[in-house]
């Protein structure tokens, strides 16, 4: 069985999404950009990586790759909506620091790399590193649960959205 069979659940309800990347899964509220921390785009849960590399979390199409790779949008094939922001105000970086490996209308299969980065050179410009992962189309299930707390890999089952 590999890394990425895991992630598929036994009950019809649940859907079970891979880290991106990997590193220390925390609350999505201890981000301090309120538009994550506040859960404004919806529910999830931020990393603090360890690696500098985003895998996908399941398969699913790239929505938008954004042009200075700090963030990519999914639409994961069983219907979720994933953003997925690499450290905070990282825009501002104008795609210094990230690789992109995928681009707008790939299908992408659980664990393909999608972008590259890198962390310390990004902390040492002065921007936090923490990784959000947002369900954007939260309201479509009736529960986000994130596995939090614990040292993830890239793949380990870190959230579990139920199906109403």
């Amino acid at each position: 069985m590999g890394i990425f069979d895991k992630l598929f659940s036994k009950k019809p309800n649940e859907i079970q999404l891979g880290a991106p990347v990997a590193g220390e899964a925390v609350a999505l509220t201890e981000v301090s950009d309120p538009t994550f921390g506040d859960e404004i785009l919806g529910k999830g849960v931020a990393i603090r990586p360890t690696s500098n590399r985003v895998v996908a979390p399941c398969d699913a199409t790239v929505d938008l790759m954004f042009d200075t790779g700090h963030a990519v949008s999914l639409k994961a094939d069983c219907g979720a909506e994933v953003l997925i922001h690499v450290g905070l105000e990282t825009v501002s970086l104008s795609g210094q620091h990230f690789t992109v490996h995928a681009k707008n209308g790939d299908h992408v299969t659980a664990g393909q790399l999608l972008i590259e980065f890198d962390r310390e050179a990004i902390a040492a410009a002065g921007y936090d590193v923490i990784t959000p992962m947002v369900i954007c189309n939260t309201s479509d299930y009736s529960a986000v649960n994130a596995h939090l707390n614990v040292s993830v890999q890239e793949g380990d089952p870190i959230l579990t959205l139920i199906k109403p």
